[in-house]
């Protein structure tokens, strides 16, 4: 891993070539350009008011847009990342069959590129927060923090999925499924407070849930979250990086015979 991790930082103008390369392109031929970084996120934002506030009329939490809101940024994030990533080596095949180009680094482009998209997005929320006049909260300063986790995480399980999908090209399309499921199982649309105590383990076991709340506690509530919660969701964050890098290197040498 140390090795890999080494050629990251050696290959580390490429990468800021790939992900301005990546971020140019996403956005090529449209009117708005990159002002559909505010726009896709705000447009989910307020389907999923319009259905989960006034059509369900879900009340269990006040100011529940920003809320809501504070959830569904990391989780957009999360998502796409993951299923770039996924993708991304099976993608870019050309690169690796004609040269001895690093493979790993494809799945850390696509997070990167959907970092910043998430990162370009926080400002939209912050202007939702001061419009509604609630407070901007000291727990902010934590927010790297949480950005730093949230990124060795998507990057580990993209390295892995990535690792395995050129073996079975089934893996990115049932991700897709999969990410749908998880949605419903992070406090995204709804207040964990609102979970049924029997089925609260769906939360406490589930590290990208609780990735989620320290979002809520440290953006809304201006609490810190509990030690044990960074803990654990940084532990999963490792072992996901730890993971990725074994499947990574017992399948690299494969993938140019099967791209």
């Amino acid at each position: 891993m140390l090795e890999n991790l080494r050629e990251i930082v050696k290959f580390r103008a490429l990468i800021s070539a790939l992900v301005a390369r990546h971020l140019s392109m996403r956005y090529r031929g449209s009117m708005l350009g990159f002002l559909w970084s505010f726009l896709n996120p705000l447009c989910l934002m307020l389907v999923y008011t319009l259905v989960f506030r006034y059509y369900i009329r879900f009340s269990g939490v006040e100011n529940y847009t920003i809320f809501m809101f504070c959830g569904l940024l990391p989780w957009i994030w999360f998502s796409s990342g993951l299923l770039e990533g996924t993708s991304s080596i099976v993608a870019s095949g050309h690169l690796i069959t004609k040269s001895m180009f690093p493979a790993h680094i494809l799945p850390l482009v696509s997070v990167l590129t959907c970092m910043i998209n998430f990162l370009l997005s926080l400002p939209l929320l912050f202007i939702f927060i001061f419009a509604a006049g609630l407070p901007f909260h000291a727990t902010l300063l934590m927010l790297p923090l949480c950005i730093v986790i949230q990124m060795i995480f998507i990057f580990g399980m993209s390295l892995a999925l990535g690792s395995i999908n050129v073996q079975f090209r089934d893996v990115q399309h049932i991700l897709g499924n999969f990410l749908t499921f998880l949605f419903f199982l992070c406090p995204v649309v709804y207040s964990a407070s609102t979970v049924p105590q029997r089925f609260r383990f769906t939360l406490e076991l589930n590290p990208f849930a609780s990735l989620i709340m320290m979002y809520h506690s440290l953006i809304m509530d201006g609490v810190i979250p509990p030690l044990w919660d960074v803990a654990y969701v940084a532990a999963w964050a490792l072992l996901s990086l730890l993971i990725g890098n074994f499947l990574y290197n017992r399948y690299r040498d494969s993938f140019a015979e099967l791209l």
